[in-house]
């Protein structure tokens, strides 16, 4: 077997075209006749993409169009974890092969779309630079007998040919470009963090986040999110927050279905963190109004308030009558 299988490597090589390189990968090229792809090299030879990024991106361009390509789909599909595609996508986006617009559905939803580009930055549509024209088909006279049917053959019907569209007025055209974004992407707020973060805090944040899933369901933490959480955990816990409040706090109406819990533990401990509790100090009672204090009436001897000695209301007025 082990000869058999020399000599058909032999064979296979010798029909590589022009001089074997002395050193590297020998290409041994046969044209594909169905079910292949063609990726750029840009993206198969990227310099700054991840070998994940790259394989992501010539299986999504692989895949016919409405497929799944979320990081779920792809964790079910592939062996890396969601982190690792996660990371992979971040990269595709962020050199532009990947584009996922929010769009607002008939029915008011708001829905995340994903758009891959084969060639970042090109032109969209019928002029686009360096486009190939299309291959020209020749095919072998056919020899038709009498009874007008050719043994293997199905006919197939003539085309409908489409009218002409009518020329629009020569002038200049813009080129189509997809849409931007419909907002410009607000600057994520930083997580907070705490004045000093000693091993002990550290420690109990850390407890605590993992064990938020016996708590919630659905906030499943990975190491990684974890760490990059434990900061704004301990932040809460250096401003006198109890664990109780904190996770109440955490885990109150999450949505249904929860996609990224990490994003989310993210968002709710920058934008609900409470303020340092107050000091003895500032909880001093206030000042109350200073009170009118009682005088003894000089006529009738009841009492009466005033801040000078004298007569009540009662005895003035008898006074006043007597004048």
């Amino acid at each position: 077997m082990d000869t058999q299988h020399d000599i058909a490597l032999t064979r296979a090589l010798t029909q590589v075209p022009g001089p074997l390189p002395p050193s590297g990968v020998i290409h041994v090229v046969i044209p594909h006749t169905g079910r292949f792809t063609i990726v750029g090299n840009h993206l198969a030879q990227h310099a700054e993409l991840s070998l994940t990024a790259i394989g992501i991106g010539v299986h999504i361009q692989s895949l016919p169009a409405g497929s799944k390509v979320g990081i779920k789909a792809l964790a079910a599909r592939f062996p890396e974890g969601e982190t690792k595609i996660a990371s992979a996508l971040r990269e595709l986006e962020n050199h532009g092969y990947l584009h996922r617009p929010r769009m607002r559905l008939a029915n008011g939803w708001v829905v995340t779309r994903t758009v891959f580009h084969n060639q970042p930055g090109a032109v969209v549509g019928p002029e686009v630079r360096g486009a190939a024209p299309a291959p020209t088909v020749v095919r072998e006279p056919t020899v038709v007998p009498e009874s007008g049917h050719v043994p293997g053959l199905t006919p197939v019907p003539e085309p409908i040919t489409a009218p002409e569209p009518t020329p629009l007025p020569e002038g200049p055209r813009a080129p189509a470009r997809l849409p931007a974004r419909t907002a410009p992407t607000q600057p994520r707020r930083p997580l907070p963090h705490p004045r000093a973060l000693s091993p002990e805090l550290r420690q109990t944040a850390s407890t605590f986040l993992a064990d938020l899933r016996r708590h919630a369901e659905e906030l499943v933490l990975s190491e990684e999110a974890v760490e990059e959480l434990v900061p704004g955990v301990a932040a809460w816990l250096e401003r006198d927050t109890t664990t109780d409040a904190l996770r109440h706090a955490l885990t109150a109406d999450l949505p249904k279905p929860l996609k990224h819990p990490a994003r989310l533990l993210r968002h709710r401990l920058t934008a609900l963190l409470p303020p340092p509790l107050p000091g003895v100090h500032d909880l001093a009672a206030p000042r109350r109004a200073p009170v009118t204090p009682f005088q003894t009436c000089d006529g009738c001897e009841r009492a009466f308030r005033s801040h000078d000695p004298g007569h009540c209301r009662d005895c003035r007025a008898q006074v006043w009558e007597a004048a």
